[in-house]
């Protein structure tokens, strides 16, 4: 995931500071040095750096917060807000227009992700805004771009405007707004060709597209893993075309991630998305408190409720609580659960969401296959035994039979029937836990994994010795 050794980093340097009563200049330096490794090491613009540091250290120096009770909670939160800062600040809100058609032109180098970001988007737009979109392929020179965007508006039931690749983008985008006023679609997005490096041609064309259509919007696709020439690549494309914002891709990879912590501040281009994987429900706003939150290991709480609200059924949920409260849960509900769970996204991604549970998931291995076989497992035994779990676990015959047939080990039965006890112990648990006095992280225990201590041998855990 994009600012995972950045986050492990930032993280460190603010952990040496907890539970100091007072904090020293050289404390406050050793700090800084740290941060600003992490952030040269992240592709950060250096000049970005050096104005992060700087505002930093000086908020840090305070008197008020050196004499103040807590001074690392202090400095924790001035890292936070000056973090917030540097991703954008606000969230870039994005508005339909109030009546007539919102029209959104792409743009963007080859191989950042533009066609399939323009297919994100309208199913974004369709679900959260309720709107009738209209994808327009406008890339005549890239081998196989109309038919892409074909097979996305296909699998999305996305109608696409496209007249091949004989025609000038300019003129199938004028036909594209004849089409769109005509059949009444109040959401067009306009998918551009790109290039492999910015030259004149393609500005130019960019140019006479942007003449023809007037877009409401110009959003620049950029690749996180371009590091600091994504900045530089945001800068042209502003220059010339105006570009009101930038939707960053592939922040599920092993990025660095310093294109999206230097575009505000050196291109002055808000980011309004950004890409999570290739799956066109891959996407979401970019909030930058909320990302901030993240790196420093805060956890995102409102992201994982949007995503429970999203794709879980309120009275669905609160029919499984109280089922696992009373202890009436069953394997039909676990399977459930867990369709619940695929439908947001996947199980470690959440998981890091829950503040506590990012550095607790390093040492838990999260496959999402995982899910797969507990499902195939769960369907492999007959409804009276899902209805009733204490019959698989009276019967050794029946989870024999159950791992035959679901093509699993006998071990991954038991295992299954120990994660359905557990998970109603947790949730119990959490039953008798006052709300308001209820540490975050002490809820995330509850729910964590348990594993068993493994015994010593001799000399083993002896002299209090720490790695």
């Amino acid at each position: 995931m994009a600012f995972e050794q950045l986050s492990d980093r930032m993280q460190m340097a603010l952990r040496r500071l907890r539970g100091k009563a007072r904090l020293t200049e050289q404390d406050i330096e050793e700090m800084m040095r740290e941060i600003r490794l992490s952030l040269l090491e992240a592709d950060v613009n250096f000049k970005v750096v050096k104005a992060f540091t700087n505002t930093v250290k000086e908020q840090a120096l305070d008197e008020k917060i050196f004499k103040g009770l807590n001074p690392s909670q202090q400095v924790v939160k001035i890292v936070h807000d000056a973090l917030t800062d540097l991703l954008g600040g606000e969230t870039s809100v994005f508005a339909l227009k109030g009546h007539g058609t919102t029209t959104v032109m792409l743009s963007g180098l080859q191989g950042s992700g533009k066609t399939t970001t323009a297919a994100k988007i309208a199913r974004y737009v369709r679900k959260n805004h309720g709107v009738k979109p209209l994808l327009v392929a406008l890339d005549v020179y890239r081998p196989a771009a109309v038919e892409q965007l074909v097979t996305l508006g296909k699998q999305l039931d996305i109608p696409v405007f496209e007249r091949g690749t004989d025609l000038a983008p300019e003129i199938i985008a004028k036909q594209a707004l004849e089409h769109a006023q005509a059949m009444q679609y109040d959401f067009i997005i306009f998918d551009t060709a790109g290039r492999l490096h910015i030259d004149t041609t393609m500005m130019d064309e960019l140019q006479r597209v942007k003449d023809t259509i007037k877009p409401d919007e110009i959003w620049l696709v950029l690749d996180a893993m371009t590091g600091q020439d994504a900045v530089s690549v945001a800068e042209h494309f502003h220059q010339s075309l105006g570009v009101s914002g930038a939707v960053i891709t592939k922040l599920d990879g092993d990025t660095r991630g310093g294109a999206a912590l230097s575009l505000r501040h050196v291109a002055d281009v808000p980011i309004k998305f950004m890409g999570l994987g290739e799956k066109t429900d891959q996407f979401d706003v970019f909030h930058p408190e909320r990302m901030a939150g993240r790196i420093l290991g805060m956890g995102d709480m409102l992201t994982l409720i949007d995503k429970v609200t999203e794709n879980v059924d309120e009275a669905d949920m609160m029919n499984m609580m109280e089922k696992m409260m009373s202890g009436h849960y069953n394997y039909n509900d676990f399977r459930k659960q867990l369709r619940m769970v695929k439908r947001m996204g996947s199980l470690g991604g959440l998981m890091k969401l829950i503040p506590g549970m990012g550095k607790m998931m390093k040492q838990v291995d999260v496959d999402d296959k995982q899910l797969v076989f507990v499902e195939a497992i769960i369907s492999s035994m007959t409804e009276k035994e899902r209805k009733k779990p204490d019959l698989i676990k009276q019967s050794s015959s029946r989870r024999r039979r159950i791992a035959s047939g679901a093509g699993r080990s006998v071990a991954e039965v038991n295992r299954l029937i120990q994660s359905l006890e557990q998970q109603m112990q947790a949730f119990k648990k959490m039953s008798t836990m006052d709300p308001a006095t209820m540490n975050p992280n002490q809820a995330a225990k509850s729910l964590a994994p348990t594993q068993k201590r493994q015994k010593k041998g001799k000399g083993k855990g002896r002299g209090g010795f720490r790695i």
